[in-house]
């Protein structure tokens, strides 16, 4: 599979400088690379506010500490840039990075920092990262939708489409009912409506609210999708994720950094397999390490 939207990340050199201040990179526009307003389905233009539409990615100077806390992460100080595949999984331990790298990339790429398209707009409590500012993103293609799915703003971003009920210019009407179903429903319903058309869908640990079998349905889905020429990019502890196949796969490590990696070598696989081949021994090493 090729990348047929997003080819690939570059972080600039000042991230990686561990004795060094942070600069941003130059700005990148719409007309460079990433969304254009124009090109977002009329159903879903024609009742944004165009006033809420920005075709330019910030990367004004922050107000930080000069070390912010992503220079210090391993997945930053050790690659210089990620190549990306028609679906591409970052894998890797809590903490590891993975949620900053796969938030960052999303905001770079224009959308919203705590989930949803370019244009739904919305902030319950502001804490992404600059680390968006330090990337440049190359294009093969604009995709014309898109959507960032992160499951720890998925309420906050429900409420949100639920309040914007303007017979008008609101957005609730167009949307599912995304409160009245449960968490995993709600995910479900919401992928059903939106992620089948051709766009860049970035994923932050979608399985948070899947049973295996609603992470199944969820893959299915992203199958249909990419059919017609989509992209995915997925941060996630899922095996189910991890193994979708010709999909690329990066470790993303505390210590060791960011690495290309096959599904059956990943740290996660190997424990499950352990896990699985014989649950009573596990629990059992557990419980000695105690």
């Amino acid at each position: 599979m090729s990348a047929p939207f997003l080819s690939k990340v570059i972080f600039a050199e000042q991230v990686a400088d561990k004795a060094g201040a942070v600069a941003p990179v130059e700005n990148v526009t719409a007309e460079e690379g990433g969304f254009d307003p124009d090109d977002f389905p009329d159903w879903y233009r024609d009742r944004v506010d165009a006033e809420e539409t920005d075709d330019t990615v910030s990367t004004a100077p922050n107000e930080e500490a000069i070390r912010p806390y992503f220079v210090e992460l391993a997945a930053v100080q050790t690659i210089d840039q990620i190549a990306f595949d028609a679906v591409t999984v970052l894998a890797g331990d809590n903490g590891s990075g993975k949620s900053t790298l796969i938030e960052a990339l999303a905001v770079a790429a224009g959308f919203n920092p705590e989930g949803g398209s370019r244009n739904l707009l919305f902030s319950t409590y502001d804490t992404h990262s600059t680390l968006a500012d330090h990337l440049t993103l190359r294009w093969n293609s604009r995709p014309k939708w898109g959507w960032f799915l992160r499951a720890e703003t998925f309420y906050g971003m429900a409420s949100h489409i639920a309040r914007d009920d303007d017979p008008f210019g609101g957005v609730a009407h167009i949307f599912p009912d995304l409160h009245n179903k449960s968490h995993g429903e709600s995910f479900l319903s919401l992928a059903a409506s939106r992620f089948t058309g051709k766009g860049l869908y970035i994923f932050d640990e979608p399985e948070a609210a899947l049973s295996v079998q609603g992470q199944m349905a969820l893959v299915s889905l992203m199958a249909a999708s990419l059919a017609k020429g989509s992209q995915f990019i997925i941060s996630t502890h899922s095996p189910l994720f991890m193994a979708f196949p010709g999909a690329a796969v990066f470790q993303v490590d505390a210590n060791d950094g960011i690495a290309a990696v096959p599904f059956e070598d990943l740290v996660s696989t190997n424990l499950w397999q352990r896990f699985f081949a014989d649950p009573t021994s596990f629990f059992d090493r557990l419980q000695r390490k105690d």
